[in-house]
């Protein structure tokens, strides 16, 4: 009994511990899971609050890039609206200077058609004046039929043959001696009256002329200078002619800068800012793009005093200031070699003299030799037009007279004159530009290129004479009409031009006449 009770005693009790054991076992493993549930959660929240930075700045990131993105749109958007705006601006220029040349040339078919109107009534005057007349000599002619048969027994052919045989003798006896006579009186008049204007008109414009260059030489302090104008591996002097659009060498030359470029107002700009640089000492890119800009200020400046100086010295008055500053800017371009205002100061004195000796307004004619090559400084920058037609719409915009206008436009023949200026204008043109060393050509290149116009043109079969005029701007073929006809001619002048484009050099252009007529010449004594 006392086994049983301490075996039952010992499994109770083995149970107890057992249930202890478990339950600290329990308590053990749930305190540690506890801790690691605590641990797990606390990385969570740690992990949570990463993720909510990384998010927000991501989301901060994102807002960003949609902001630069969205102002490069706008500003694509923005530039592209003023390309078009600008594209646009200049398409109605276009079409508004279109349409000016369009009404310019209805006006003057509208005149020319008033003149041709005018002429038709003049012509049918004659006409019928001519048609009296003929009536009244062959009322005349049959009373001379009546005498001369009742006279001389003649019938009628025969007396009409003798009267007309006496008359064509008579009238062309007198029609050749008064021809001849007045031929040699407008000759000798004309000439005379010709070399007397052009003549005095030359004296009175006996100006020197000097061939312009494509450098500037800049002096320099000393030659340490030149290592200051180079720069750090050259930076300055690429900033300088970035910023000029000259090209700066530096040699050996001692104490000296050469300026090279085409454009002689770039290279005056180059020069003021590079004597500036040097008299301030401080040279880096940011100070000579603030100095060349300054020297462009001061370039305006002096082509203004320069327009204005030439205008005062010719007497002209009340023109409008940016027509005087393009005057003032032919000063810095050349035309073969001769400088542009000096050309055109010599051209409106030439005028002003010949048009006081044929009693016309002076001031109309100086005013027009004064402006006539403004179109060349603009030119480059109008699709549209030779510098002739832009320096006339130049004039028109700038209030200048339709006279002034008219005679700057047609100096080159490219429109029809409508006043004696534009003659007076072209005449002045071609005794500036001509006369010898006027441009910029040494005398054997001169004859050597009017040898070989005139050979390129006695090449072809038919040609009888060549002139070369005008200092070679102008070729003559005077061809043998038995040979050439008209058509031959006109093709014949079409292969004269394409020879000379292709087998030689030379400035400006040269105009091909080709000349075909038919002479009958008597002599009565």
């Amino acid at each position: 009994m006392y086994n049983e009770t301490n075996i039952y005693t010992q499994s109770v009790i083995g149970w107890l511990l057992f249930a202890v054991v478990f339950f600290a076992g329990y308590l053990i493993r749930w305190f540690f899971a506890g801790k690691r549930i605590k641990e797990a959660e606390a990385k969570a929240k740690a992990l949570t609050s990463t993720a909510q930075k990384d998010a927000e700045n991501r989301r901060k990131e994102v807002e960003l890039q949609g902001k630069d993105l969205i102002i490069k749109l706008r500003q694509d958007f923005e530039r592209e609206t003023k390309e078009r705006r600008e594209e646009i601006l200049s398409n109605e220029k276009r079409l508004q200077q279109r349409e000016e040349n369009l009404d310019k040339r209805l006006d003057l078919l509208e005149k020319k058609e008033k003149d041709i109107n005018s002429r038709l009534e003049e012509l049918k005057n004659k006409e019928a004046n001519a048609q009296g007349k003929t009536e009244e000599l062959e009322k005349l002619i049959g009373e001379e039929k009546q005498r001369l048969q009742k006279i001389s027994s003649m019938n009628e052919e025969e007396a009409k043959s003798l009267l007309l045989s006496r008359v064509d003798e008579d009238l062309l006896q007198e029609k050749a001696a008064r021809i001849r006579q007045m031929e040699e009186e407008v000759r000798d008049t004309v000439d005379k009256k010709a070399r007397n204007i052009i003549g005095t008109a030359i004296q009175r414009c006996a100006s020197e002329h000097t061939a312009a260059s494509t450098v500037t030489v800049v002096m320099l302090p000393s030659d340490e200078m030149k290592g200051r104008i180079i720069g750090r591996e050259g930076r300055n002097i690429r900033a300088l002619e970035a910023a000029a659009g000259v090209d700066i060498i530096i040699d050996d030359t001692p104490e000296a800068v050469t300026i090279s470029g085409f454009d002689m107002f770039r290279r005056e700009i180059a020069k003021l800012a590079l004597e500036n640089l040097i008299a301030d000492g401080r040279i880096h890119p940011g100070r000579i793009e603030e100095i060349v800009e300054k020297a462009k200020k001061e370039m305006d400046a002096i082509i203004k005093e320069e327009g204005e100086k030439i205008a005062f010295d010719l007497g002209i008055h009340g023109m409008h200031i940016e027509l005087l500053k393009l005057v003032g800017r032919l000063k810095f371009r050349t035309s073969y070699g001769q400088n542009g205002l000096q050309h055109t100061k010599e051209v409106a004195m030439l005028i002003g003299s010949m048009a006081s000796q044929l009693g016309l307004d002076t001031k109309i004619a100086m005013r027009a030799g004064l402006l006539h090559d403004i179109g060349k400084v603009v030119s480059q920058d109008v699709e549209e037009g030779t510098h002739a037609i832009v320096g006339a719409n130049l004039c028109r915009k700038y209030g200048e007279q339709e006279e002034v206008a008219n005679a700057v436009e047609s100096h080159h023949e490219e429109v029809e004159m409508a006043s004696i200026y534009g003659a007076l204008v072209c005449a002045a043109d071609a005794i500036s530009a001509a006369r010898p060393g006027a441009r910029a050509e040494t005398l054997e290149t001169y004859v050597k290129r009017l040898e070989s116009l005139e050979k390129i043109a006695n090449s072809f079969k038919g040609v009888s004479k060549t002139y070369a005029l005008q200092a070679g701007r102008e070729i003559r073929i005077i061809v043998d009409p038995d040979k050439i006809n008209d058509d031959e001619a006109i093709v014949m002048a079409r292969d004269i031009r394409k020879k000379i484009e292709e087998g030689m050099e030379y400035p400006g252009q040269i105009k091909v006449i080709v000349l075909r007529e038919k002479r009958a010449v008597e002599f009565a004594k």
